[in-house]
């Protein structure tokens, strides 16, 4: 049975393989360590466009070139921006595993950012900008993240502002590049049908211009909570509450997410069973359980009528609070089920098992065997549970609403319907 293997080079770039013997494809990508959140204020949403204009032309392919290689092999390429990292990864079949990395490897070291390319990107992403802000159960996200890491780098937006996408130069975004960009702050990752050896080999010529060293700058998150409320002329009413969560390395970081799963997270969750199914309050509804190296999140979403909201929020806090007066077994066995089913299933993919291996090497520095997740999933109890959902919820709300507001109680309500 093949292994993963993970292999440093010399520049300080890690490799790691997850090899899959029955399958014709690779998926392989960078994960660096830069994202929303070692951005200055002043160039809050250059992670973003960074990664829109990775794309857009390097020394020696044009942006057109770049899409028509893919193409021509039957691949795939795309990349994303999260608060805490950057990912371009690709798909392709085995014979193709070079074209992909040498296109990584050249969007991440050979842009060279054109004017009219940049001025074409930027009108891009305010558009997408606006597409977000006109997607109410989207952008409400973003003001919740906003009101529980006030006035810090976590709290603003992946996307950033349209101002101030508009006024980013190309020394912006190259310089940002340069500075954040280092091979110690990157991890290649590939899983399918790849051989350890030959890509370590293949990396290191590849990737021999990055930088060997860039300064990590993360400002600590500082949770604070708080109240966000947008009146607007829509058909719902868009609500989050959530509190101040659990990072990464936390020893009830799985419990939160059997927590999350049993109070919102299927079909027989406690939320949907008695808010969508007794009462008919709502379409959607569900919780979440987000971690950072240093901190977390753990919140509720719901989209309601007008008139049902005066229902739903006292009936959505209730339902929170009696997680931390206990749990059944039967609920809980039910939620390590699901996790674990989700877990399994997503080793069927190349393209998760990818990422999944490029997060563990990025947060725990190792490859976290999936024996070892699913006996952690395993292990937790009702106990567990409950003593982790009254530890969640002992602190001050988050609460964050957009829509029609006439009929939300005030944020000092909610938060006394959320004391224990």
């Amino acid at each position: 049975m093949s292994e993963i293997r993970e292999t440093t080079l010399p520049s300080g770039l890690k490799v790691v393989t997850d090899p899959m013997e029955t399958v014709e494809t690779v998926s392989l990508g960078v994960w660096v360590d830069a994202g929303t959140r070692h951005e200055p204020a002043a160039l809050n949403g250059v992670s973003h466009l960074l990664e829109h204009m990775a794309f857009k032309g390097t020394e020696r392919r044009t942006a057109q070139g770049i899409a028509e290689e893919m193409d021509a092999c039957g691949g795939h390429l795309n990349a994303y921006t999260a608060r805490d990292h950057t990912a371009y990864y690709a798909k392709v079949l085995k014979e193709d595993s070079d074209l992909a990395l040498d296109i990584i490897s050249d969007i991440l070291q050979h842009s060279i950012m054109d004017g009219e390319e940049l001025a074409r990107e930027q009108a891009v992403v305010v558009q997408e900008i606006n597409q977000a802000i006109d997607t109410p159960d989207d952008i409400i996200f973003d003001h919740f993240q906003a009101t529980a890491y006030p006035d810090q780098p976590l709290g603003r937006a992946v996307l950033g502002t349209e101002d101030l996408v508009r006024s980013m130069s190309r020394d912006n975004v190259l310089g940002y590049l340069r500075g954040h960009y280092s091979a110690p702050r990157m991890v290649l990752s590939a899983s399918g049908r790849i051989e350890h050896d030959r890509l370590v080999d293949a990396a290191a010529k590849a990737f021999a211009e990055l930088p060997p060293h860039s300064p990590a700058s993360t400002e600590k998150a500082h949770y604070a909570g708080g109240d966000f409320r947008e009146e607007r002329d829509l058909e719902q009413v868009h609500v989050v509450v959530g509190f101040d969560g659990i990072s990464y390395d936390d020893p009830d970081y799985y419990c939160a997410s059997v927590l999350s799963t049993l109070l919102g997270g299927g079909m027989s969750s406690r939320l949907f069973q008695e808010v969508r199914e007794k009462r008919g309050l709502v379409y959607s509804i569900y919780s979440f359980a987000s971690s950072y190296d240093d901190g977390g999140l753990f919140g509720v979403y719901a989209g309601t009528g007008e008139d049902e909201v005066a229902e739903l929020i006292p009936v959505m806090c209730d339902e929170i609070v009696k997680v931390g007066d206990g749990v059944r077994d039967d609920e809980v066995q039910r939620a390590r089920a699901q996790l674990k089913a989700s877990i399994l299933m997503s080793l069927e993919s190349t393209t998760s098992r990818c990422e999944q291996l490029a997060r563990q090497i990025a947060v725990y520095g190792r490859p976290i065997p999936v024996a070892e997740v699913v006996a952690k999933v395993e292990a937790i109890t009702p106990e567990d549970c409950a003593r982790v959902a009254r530890r969640l919820f002992a602190g001050a709300p988050t609460f964050a609403a957009i829509g029609p507001l006439a009929k939300v109680e005030d944020y000092d309500r909610v938060a006394a319907r959320l004391r224990p």
